[in-house]
């Protein structure tokens, strides 16, 4: 079994987004990846959910060393990681035959694979990923610069993991309540508090906040700071790790309470803009968890895909069962239209990086949009994917559980949906991204001469404008109210996104294969999400196997749409 194999949205989203040179270095070590994750890694990572790490404060000589006791299941889950596929490393130095950095898209579409077999340890792999970005931008300095280096490499013997410590038991969304304070110590720092919720606690690099000397009150009154494991004479830093959390998912990777007692620590930036400099850390890590979000959707589905199509219930096969299939499709247009969203985000992410400031004004509001909703998303997936597994699918011995436990994770690491939404509305208030992302959309659809799919366009089409009108009525409301209105709003515009990148990419299908499948899968999010049109979904049902097993679906088997293709939308 290859998990390429198993998602046949993956392949076509390649070819449209990556140069021909960079899918051909790509393909071998997805195929790699696919069959690994499959085989090897998915069996591990059961067994690590199931033996979870152990902390051990003191030695036998009464000595605090705080070690954390891995099975050796995550070991080795971790040497592929870090070591054998370089998934933290991807975005800042050549690996798997890239001379130089390869595009973002090539980590995403790597972690996404490997996350189907284990999602616990993605985080310390996003976060090590994310200190690296951070450090780059911000940081200065022998000591950073080394920093940097060990977390990019894959050697076994130099390789650093990062974390970042940043949530305190009064604040967690109001850094601004931030209590842990920083004191000068020759030219570095000397650290002092709590960090309430820390993942991956024996990080070799943290990467902190905390209040400095004459800071305000506010989030400019806190400073950002390197925290290493050890200090440079080797000794162990001042913090301690206080306890494990019991967590209902992800438990094969450690989080947990540290004190800081004065802690060598190396400042990063300018200390008025720590908050602003750690953001660039959570907001990768953010795009990271919808990725992962959507990678729960895939495997779960493969779950519930195998279990009925071998499951047999008064004489046939339970996927043969029309409200099966009911069930089932909606959940594979899901997980199609949230990969298609993160294909989107880490090519406007590449872009931005390059210096197109439109794809950097777009990938600032698709961050939190696509965590928003995505995150959201994969816990009602991998929900529904369980049932379909009945009784079994409820026990530990099936992945479902697992699946379902992690996917609760997404919509609470690196801020809540409420939390994540004011962000989406901050971003408006700004940037007017809203209309941004209107006018960009809409262009797309104008582009798209797929007769075909006229119907769903000029849905989309009139959708976007009665959006775009929404979101200024929100911008104009009194701040509570605008707030208030937000959430409902964030889905509905990830949703139209979502829809609007189906389409074009089922028009870039048609173009080079003469494939209409993914018109079908357009037909069924919008019909399921969007319009609440069933009967469309059920006109799709009966091309069923077609649409989750990745074939052909000829243009004689869509209906055409006689009225006319609609007019360019300025």
């Amino acid at each position: 079994m290859n998990y390429i194999d198993l998602d046949p949205a993956l392949r076509p989203l390649i070819e449209s987004y990556l140069d021909t040179s960079d899918q051909e270095l790509l393909a071998p070590v997805l195929t790699a990846l696919g069959a690994d994750a499959a085989q090897r890694l998915a069996p591990l990572a059961d067994v690590a959910d199931k033996n979870p790490p152990t902390l051990a404060q003191f030695n036998r000589e009464g000595d605090r060393v705080d070690m954390i006791d891995y099975h050796h299941s995550y070991l080795e889950l971790q040497k592929a990681a870090y070591e054998e596929y370089g998934l933290s490393a991807l975005s800042h130095r050549g690996l798997h035959g890239w001379a130089d950095v390869p595009p973002h898209l090539v980590k995403y579409i790597l972690s996404y694979v490997f996350v189907q077999a284990e999602f616990g340890l993605a985080c310390p792999v996003s976060m090590t990923d994310a200190a690296a970005r951070t450090l780059r931008k911000f940081g200065e300095g022998e000591q950073i610069a080394e920093a940097i280096d060990r977390l990019i490499s894959t050697d076994p013997e130099r390789r650093f993991t990062g974390a970042m410590f940043m949530t305190e038991i009064h604040a967690g969304t109001d850094i601004a309540q931030t209590s842990t304070v920083a004191e000068l110590d020759g030219e570095n720092w000397a650290l002092s508090g709590r960090k309430w919720f820390a993942s991956n606690p024996d990080a070799d690099i943290i990467l902190t906040l905390a209040r400095f000397p004459g800071g305000d009150d506010t989030t400019r009154g806190v400073g950002l700071f390197m925290l290493p494991k050890h200090r440079p004479d080797g000794t162990k830093n001042s913090y301690v790790i206080d306890r494990l959390k019991d967590k209902l998912g992800t438990r094969s990777m450690p989080s947990g309470e540290v004190t800081l007692n004065g802690a060598y620590a190396i400042q990063v930036g300018e200390l008025e803009r720590g908050f602003r400099q750690m953001a660039e850390m959570v907001n990768t890590s953010r795009l990271s968890n919808a990725m992962r979000a959507t990678a729960l959707m895939r495997r779960s589905i493969n779950e519930a895909l195998a279990h009925a199509r071998q499951r047999v219930v008064f004489g046939k096969a339970l996927v043969e069962a029309p409200l099966m299939r009911m069930t089932l499709l909606p959940l594979q247009a899901e997980a199609e239209a949230a990969l298609g969203l993160v294909f989107y985000c880490g090519d406007m992410l590449q872009r931005a990086d390059g210096g197109d400031a439109d794809a950097a004004a777009q990938i600032r509001a698709l961050t939190p949009l696509a965590k928003h909703y995505i995150c959201k998303r994969a816990r009602f997936v991998t929900g529904e994917a369980m049932e379909v597994r009945g009784g079994r699918g409820y026990i530990e011995e099936f992945p479902d559980a697992r699946l379902v436990r992690d996917s609760h994770l997404g919509s609470i690491w690196e801020g809540s949906s409420n939390v994540i939404a004011l962000d989406v509305l901050r971003c408006m208030r700004k940037q007017n991204t809203h209309r941004l992302l209107a006018e960009t959309m809409t262009q797309k659809l104008n582009t798209i001469n797929l007769a075909e799919a006229g119907p769903e366009i000029r849905e989309i089409l009139n959708r976007w404008s009665a959006i775009a009108d929404r979101g200024d009525a929100i911008l104009n409301a009194e701040a509570d109210a605008g707030e208030a209105l937000i959430g409902g709003f964030a889905d509905d515009l990830a949703q139209l996104i979502m829809a609007s990148l189906l389409l074009e990419q089922a028009d870039a299908e048609v173009t080079c294969d003469a494939n209409f499948r993914k018109l079908l899968v357009a037909r069924t999010f919008i019909g399921s999400n969007i319009t609440g049109d069933e009967h469309t979904v059920v006109d799709t049902l009966s091309h069923f196997e077609d649409i989750v097993d990745g074939k052909t679906v000829p243009r004689d088997a869509m209906r055409v749409d006689v009225a006319p293709t609609p007019a360019p939308v300025a």
